[in-house]
């Protein structure tokens, strides 16, 4: 199985992006994926500003991304673009960082006048940064997410049928992927 690297860019502790992030994490690990978490605003924010890649918690991320198989790129949007945290982090990756990589992006938003966040903002530096296959992302609104009550983190039945879509989407990549090693490099 593939090891999957979720990044998760919101700068609040609380926070819907992540929540949906893990939701999605939950998902495939339950197909035996190795997924693992990184919340950006874990890392030091002096050394990410000042891109301190000698700081041994971002060298230690940046490995993280290199050595996965996968990506799971999560963000909220802010004003029609991704977040600001999740730009200092991707400036900090040598060039060819997502070379050979199936990327998938979530991002989450307060309306849907964000819906082509993904495509106009983050996909070209995803494709900058070598991602070999970039799945349909999936675009969520902040009041189809609950993440404080408990039960269920996606509360809007057409968008978990969505969200769900989207994950097949992923899984076929990586087995693609995972079929043809070859072409990765």
């Amino acid at each position: 199985m593939a090891s999957i690297l979720i990044l998760t860019g919101s700068p609040s502790a609380r926070s819907r992006t992540s929540a949906l992030a893990q939701h999605v994490g939950d998902e495939l690990a339950l197909d035996g994926h190795d997924v693992t978490v990184l919340a950006l605003r874990d890392l030091p924010a002096q050394a990410l500003l000042s891109a301190d890649t000698a700081d041994p918690q971002i060298a230690a991320a940046v490995r993280q991304v290199i050595a996965a198989d996968a990506l799971v790129v999560a963000t909220p949007i802010y004003k029609a673009s991704y977040s600001g945290l999740l730009k200092v982090f991707l400036d900090l990756l040598p060039q060819s960082a997502l070379q050979g990589k199936v990327v998938l992006p979530l991002a989450t938003g307060g309306t849907v006048a964000h819906l082509l966040a993904i495509d106009y903002s983050l996909r070209p530096v995803l494709v900058s940064l070598g991602a070999r296959h970039i799945t349909t992302g999936r675009f969520v609104l902040d009041t189809h997410i609950d993440h404080v009550s408990g039960g269920p983190v996606v509360v809007d039945e057409a968008t978990l049928e969505c969200i769900a879509r989207t994950a097949a989407g992923f899984r076929l990549a990586l087995g693609e992927a995972r079929l043809t090693p070859a072409l990765a490099s």
